[in-house]
């Protein structure tokens, strides 16, 4: 199939103009490899790992979360150059559906409801909030990673969601205008805990978005690429 029909594709899935203002110019088709694709990988992120687990799968394109270039670049050096000279030897597309598919049906936001059981869920803007059966224990298991908590939250509960570096004070406040009795997302920030009105639980970031990833390459039969970074827990 041709690059084209692809791309066209892959914007139904996670329309562009869904994106948030910050992946301006930081989605869709960002690395251009060869133009005809017979085989479609998907991942969280561009690692090398990533790239040669693409490359020895004979992957003409590889759909990611997170793009490799986040910001303008002046110099190509060390990593930066390890990892693109591996995209391009292998002749890959690599294409990016970042907030767009957060936002998206079926998308980041949705399999994470999905993965933990939510019911009678409020989508948010850019979230989910439902009627969460899992204790914490639960919900560590379904995520298979750890979790911190903050102000006790008490589960079973009604939970808002977010995917991602989600601990943003509006975000909370709309969770709590959902009914929700708790919070779950990555990358808390102390600000946001010392004014949340809500128990928060944290967990990565790679466990709240590489679901969502995964079961869009179930989906389309597509083949997923699991690099998680590791994670240690000190006790």
């Amino acid at each position: 199939m041709d690059i084209g029909a692809v791309i066209k594709d892959l914007e139904e899935i996670a329309p562009p103009d869904r994106a948030e203002e910050t992946d301006t110019g930081k989605i869709g088709l960002i690395i251009e490899g060869r133009p005809d694709i017979r085989c479609i990988a998907c991942a969280l992120d561009v690692t090398p790992q990533v790239v040669r687990a693409a490359a020895a799968l004979g992957a003409d394109l590889l759909v990611v979360h997170h793009t490799p270039l986040w910001t303008p670049i002046t110099i190509v050096s060390g990593h930066l150059a390890s990892l693109l000279r591996g995209i391009l030897d292998a002749e890959l597309n690599v294409y990016v559906m970042h907030t767009n598919f957060d936002r998206a049906s079926g998308g980041i936001n949705d399999s994470l409801a999905m993965v933990l059981g939510l019911s009678a869920t409020d989508r948010m803007t850019l979230g989910i909030c439902g009627n969460c059966p899992l204790d914490l224990s639960g919900i560590a298991q379904r995520l298979s990673a750890p979790l911190i908590t903050w102000g006790r939250p008490s589960l079973p509960c009604r939970l808002g969601v977010v995917g991602g570096s989600g601990f943003d004070l509006a975000l909370i406040e709309e969770a709590v205008a959902c009914g929700a009795e708790a919070f779950l997302s990555a990358d808390l920030k102390h600000g946001v805990l010392r004014a949340s009105r809500l128990p928060l639980i944290q967990t990565t970031h790679y466990a709240l978005e590489a679901p969502g990833m995964r079961i869009l390459s179930e989906r389309r039969g597509w083949q997923f690429i699991d690099d998680p970074p590791e994670t240690m827990v000190w006790k």
